[in-house]
């Protein structure tokens, strides 16, 4: 079983493939923001890896990444990111004081879209 830390939250066991955007609501009980329901439509669910970071990216998160010119070493977003081993993470696109009206729309258990797989 995998281990998520959210750095200035806690360690968590999360099952292995849960998606990360998930683990850190469901699991962490973070305010991880998630607007587009994990969709990598858009960029709200971004973490920061300290640790962990895969090396892999599916395709629909390379774009959605270059098209919102976010090219910052170790940002990624959860939404297309699976708990398969262990992972330190910072939290830094939160429902606190982002003036939205809530966290986003329901996530699914599998990755949408589909992952086409890449390596970065």
């Amino acid at each position: 079983m995998p281990k998520l830390t959210v750095q200035a939250i806690g360690q968590f066991d999360v099952s292995a493939g849960k998606r990360l955007v998930k683990a850190m609501v469901e699991d962490a009980k973070t305010d991880q923001l998630h607007a587009c329901g994990g969709n990598s439509r858009c960029t709200t669910c971004r973490v920061r890896f300290i640790d962990g970071e895969p090396s892999e990216i599916t395709e629909a998160e390379a774009a959605t990444l270059a098209a919102r010119g976010i090219n910052e070493p170790g940002i990624r977003l959860s939404c297309q990111i699976a708990c398969e081993h262990d992972m330190t993470v910072e939290l830094i696109s939160r429902f606190e004081g982002s003036g939205r009206k809530d966290m986003g729309s329901p996530v699914a258990d599998e990755m949408t879209p589909p992952p086409v797989w890449t390596t970065r």
